[in-house]
């Protein structure tokens, strides 16, 4: 899901995330800049007071995620038509703390131009469209997280 001239990639994977392959495929020669977000399990939690966690599971629903992560990476180039590369990948599965769960990358000539912003809106816009769900396990049993958001008509 790659074009020559504007590299983006979106993908629900139960591999690990490889951050130096993503970018090879995300840098063009003009690349002076990317910025990354990643997202770990965390072996505890403070929500509802700390507790720990064994794993999470991590379910989606294929088709509709990455047409979700399409129009996040879409959103990202209408806001910032400076960014080069968009690397939008969710692993789904049984993860242990300490791994990588999530990474958004963007790419762009200079680190000034807004390649921060568009990096931290790909994760915030992933969290709020991208159908993907997780259950937390932990030595006092199994809930499903859910989020805040609630989409709109249409979105």
């Amino acid at each position: 899901m790659e074009s020559s001239n504007a590299p983006t990639i979106y993908s629900i994977t139960e591999s690990e995330i490889d951050l130096n392959e993503l970018l090879a495929k995300i840098t063009l020669a003009s690349t002076g800049a990317a910025a990354i977000f990643t997202g770990m399990v965390r072996g505890v939690t403070n929500r509802g007071g700390a507790h720990e966690t064994e794993f999470l599971e991590y379910e989606s629903y294929i088709p509709m995620a990455e047409a979700k992560m399409k129009q996040v990476a879409d959103e990202i180039r209408e806001k910032w038509p400076v960014v080069e590369g968009i690397a939008i990948v969710q692993r789904i599965g049984k993860l242990y703390p300490k791994t990588p769960t999530v990474l958004i990358a963007c790419t762009a000539a200079h680190r000034d131009t807004g390649v921060f912003d568009a990096a931290r809106y790909g994760i915030d816009r992933l969290k709020e469209i991208v159908p993907v769900w997780k259950k937390e396990v932990g030595p006092n049993g199994e809930e499903w997280v859910e989020g805040d958001y609630i989409p709109k008509p249409g979105e």
